[in-house]
């Protein structure tokens, strides 16, 4: 097994994260894994990850913002998911904030119900307690409150 590592030059270095910013927006944690990968050193990723910011590859407003709306839209997360995945990523308070503006509280409480409604035609569960907990589990692990989980089960399930 090689485990020969390419070195790269500072602009060498530079350009691939460039391309790797643009093809979609990242956090600073996710680029600076990606240059300790490339074997940079402390100082060089410093540098590398200045220029991003100077020349706006890399914007933490910008990707998490994206990236809260990706997740609600395409994954159907809850805000607490989409909180905490940011959290794990380094995200400023501030940011996560601004980006669950992204959000519409309409269409958000619309894909609950649409959500909350798809899982339950697919349990088959027949003891309403086990029917309840089933739809709770689920919709708590993607994320959606615990507030809103309980009302909606109450509204769907008698």
């Amino acid at each position: 097994m090689n485990n020969y590592q390419p070195s790269y030059t500072l602009d060498e270095a530079r350009k691939k994260l460039e391309s790797y910013c643009a093809y979609q927006d990242r956090c600073h944690k996710e680029v600076n894994q990606k240059l300790k990968d490339m074997g940079m050193i402390p100082s060089a990723i410093d540098q590398i990850i200045y220029a991003l910011i100077q020349d706006n590859f890399l914007n933490e407003e910008r990707f998490s913002k994206s990236f809260a709306r990706g997740k609600f839209n395409i994954k159907k997360w809850g805000k607490n998911r989409i909180i905490n995945e940011l959290k794990q990523r380094g995200i400023s308070k501030y940011n996560i904030t601004t980006a669950l503006k992204e959000i519409d509280e309409d269409d958000y409480l619309e894909t609950l119900t649409v959500l909350a409604q798809k899982r339950l035609d697919a349990i088959s569960e027949k003891n309403i307690q086990k029917r309840r907990k089933k739809l709770a589990d689920y919709l708590l692990y993607r994320g959606w409150e615990s507030h809103l989980v309980y009302d909606k089960i109450t509204e769907l399930i008698q």
